[in-house]
């Protein structure tokens, strides 16, 4: 992962904490799967993010990528070529017994 991608997934983590305050989130770099790939000419990176918030309970699955695309914000114009988003409410996650 390049500093300039490590920079930006602590811009996506903020910006996301900030907007969403998730119970959590992880940010994978996922542009060294991309070379070569049209989008990573533009050196803005690709990125998979996995967010447990409480303000995804009773949404469609729509609707939570639309509140993660709305907290990355300007971020998908100047930093982001992709985002993979996967978003669950903690009601969704199993529980082991």
């Amino acid at each position: 992962m390049s500093a300039i991608n490590a920079d930006r997934m602590d811009l996506i983590d903020s910006a996301v904490r900030s907007a969403l305050r998730p119970v959590s989130i992880a940010i994978e770099d996922e542009s060294h799967l991309h070379a070569g790939h049209a989008g990573a000419k533009t050196g803005m990176g690709h990125f998979h993010v996995v967010v447990v918030a409480e303000a995804f309970e009773g949404l469609r699955m729509l609707q939570r990528h639309r509140l993660i695309y709305d907290a990355v914000g300007n971020l998908m114009q100047t930093d982001i070529h992709a985002l993979r988003i996967d978003a669950k409410a903690p009601s969704e996650l199993q529980v082991s017994t």
